[in-house]
C-alpha cells in the first residue's frame, strides 16, 4: 500500500484528525480516537482492534514493521510541525492510530471492580486504569464528571491498560454500588477501618473520589469506608497511587488464601 503525503494544514484529513485530538465532543461523536506511539498501537492489535488509519511523521523509520503487519490499513504521513500538533507529548515518537472506540460488553458479575468518581486530570485516570489492568481488575465505572477515558492522554498514561479492562463511562456510581454482587469499598481520610483490617477475597469494588473533594455523601453512605493507615506528615494520597495501595492489598490477600484475583 502507498503511503499518501499531506503537507496542508488546511487538508481536510488533518482538520479531521485535529479535531479527534483536541475535541471530547468529536470523540464522542465520530466514536474515535487517536493512539500515540508504537507501544499503545501493539498493544491495541494485540487486544484484536484494527487501526482505521495510521499516522506517521516525516523520517519516521519503523513504517515497514507496520505496513507489513497492518497491510491493508491506510498510511498517511504528515511534517513533523503538522504531527506535533496531534500528539499529546512534547517529544512524539513518530506514529499515531485512528481506532474506533472500543464497546465494552455489559459485565453481570463482576468480581474485581472500580468505581471512579469525578477524577479530573487524564494523567492520572489512564495511571490509575494502567493500575487497574495490572492488578486483574475487570470492570472500571466512571461517573459523568470524570475525565474522558479514551482521551489521547488518558490512553497515553494507561499505556495500554484500557485494553483489559471493561471500562464504562458515564455511570451513576451510586446504582451500581448498591447493585454490586459483593463489598463496595470507599476510600476516604481519616474514616472507618483501615484498609489493613478488611478481608478483601471475593467479589470486591473500590470507590475512588476526585482529587481534592474525595467521593460524595450518597457514594460513601451506599458503601463501606476505609482508610490508608498514613504515620507520615502529608494529608492526603495522589489517586492513582492511593489505588494502587488498595488493588494490590487485594491482590496480596488474594494470593496468600490461594484464591484467584
Amino acid at each position: 500500500m502507498s503511503i499518501k503525503v499531506i503537507t496542508s494544514r488546511d487538508n481536510p484529513f488533518f482538520r479531521n484528525l485535529l479535531a479527534l485530538a483536541e475535541s471530547r465532543q468529536e470523540r464522542r461523536e465520530q466514536g474515535q480516537t487517536l493512539l500515540d506511539g508504537e507501544h499503545l498501537l501493539a498493544e491495541a492489535v494485540q487486544a484484536g482492534i484494527t487501526p482505521r488509519h495510521l499516522v506517521i511523521s516525516e523520517g519516521f523509520f519503523g513504517i515497514q514493521t507496520w505496513l507489513d503487519r497492518l497491510p491493508q490499513v491506510p498510511v498517511t504521513q504528515l511534517p513533523a510541525v503538522l504531527f506535533r500538533k496531534l500528539s499529546p507529548v512534547t517529544t512524539p515518537s513518530g506514529v499515531l492510530a485512528v481506532i474506533d472506540i472500543p464497546v465494552p460488553p455489559l459485565v453481570d458479575s463482576p468480581m474485581f471492580a472500580v468505581l471512579l468518581e469525578d477524577i479530573q486530570e487524564p494523567g492520572n485516570l489512564g495511571a490509575l486504569l494502567r493500575t487497574a489492568a495490572a492488578a486483574g481488575v475487570d470492570t472500571v465505572y466512571l461517573s459523568k464528571g470524570c475525565a474522558e477515558a479514551w482521551s489521547p492522554k488518558a490512553l497515553r498514561g494507561a499505556q495500554g491498560g484500557h485494553f483489559g479492562l471493561h471500562v464504562l463511562e458515564g455511570v451513576d456510581l451510586k446504582l451500581v454500588a448498591e447493585n454490586f454482587p459483593g463489598t463496595v469499598l470507599a476510600a476516604a481520610l481519616r474514616c472507618g477501618q483501615s484498609l489493613y483490617d478488611l478481608q478483601l477475597t471475593g467479589a470486591v469494588a473500590f470507590a475512588f473520589g476526585n482529587e481534592g473533594a474525595g467521593l460524595s455523601n450518597p457514594l460513601l453512605r451506599a458503601a463501606q469506608p476505609f482508610s490508608i493507615p498514613m504515620p507520615g506528615s502529608v494529608e492526603s494520597l495522589n489517586v492513582a497511587a492511593a489505588a494502587a495501595i488498595c488493588l494490590f492489598e487485594r491482590v496480596r490477600q488474594s494470593v496468600v488464601v490461594g484464591v484467584p484475583s
